[in-house]
């Protein structure tokens, strides 16, 4: 399996292509940020391509989008040290096959290339996101803003017990038991980014 490697870090990219060759893949050329990673992928044409998913000048996601847009038919893989849903939800929504940790030892990174490559590792796919309704994501941003129930009420015009509901519902709806752990994993999931 002949492979590209886009990484800003020369030492990593330096380590990856050691333990790559040694698990016998060939890697072909390697790229220090987005627009150069699509470039040497398009010239190249790799069987996969393994993309950071932070870089400067274009990320990894942009980068698996561009791809994806110009007929790139061959594997992407995002490799990061950032285990965000959100992330995770953007790279599936751009076209990437794989969205995996830098921490996976060598092995299991080529056993789990070899398995993408035969079809036996399951594809990505962008995770669930809790539906929440117009007005659970008003009630969600001014709690974000630090308001109290009744500040909240006064500011959508209903009475505190209706945004009590909606707190009851918004909890339910993010696995949380309160307030603090709402916005966290709103947060961590991007419905405050919107």
């Amino acid at each position: 399996m002949r492979l590209l490697i886009a990484d800003d870090h020369p030492l990593f990219r330096m380590g990856l292509r050691a333990a790559l060759e040694r698990e016998g893949f060939a890697v072909v050329g390697e790229a220090a940020d987005g627009q150069e990673a699509v470039q040497r992928c398009l010239e190249l044409l790799p069987d996969g391509i393994l993309l950071d998913v932070r870089m400067p000048n274009m990320d990894g996601i942009a980068a698996t989008r561009m791809l994806r847009e110009r007929r790139y038919r061959g594997l992407i893989a995002l490799l990061t040290t950032f285990n965000e849903p959100v992330l995770l939800q953007q790279a599936a929504l751009a076209g990437a096959d794989a969205y995996w940790l830098k921490e996976l030892p060598p092995e299991a990174l080529a056993e789990r290339l070899r398995r993408l490559e035969l079809g036996q590792e399951l594809r990505l796919r962008a995770p669930e996101l809790p539906k929440l309704t117009a007005r659970e994501q008003e009630v969600l941003r001014w709690m974000a803003q630090g308001l109290s129930t009744k500040e909240i009420a006064r500011h959508l015009h209903i009475s505190p017990e209706t945004v009590k509901d909606h707190l009851v519902r918004l909890y339910e709806k993010l696995e949380a038991r309160n307030r603090v752990e709402a916005l966290e994993r709103a947060r961590s999931l991007g419905l405050l980014n919107t």
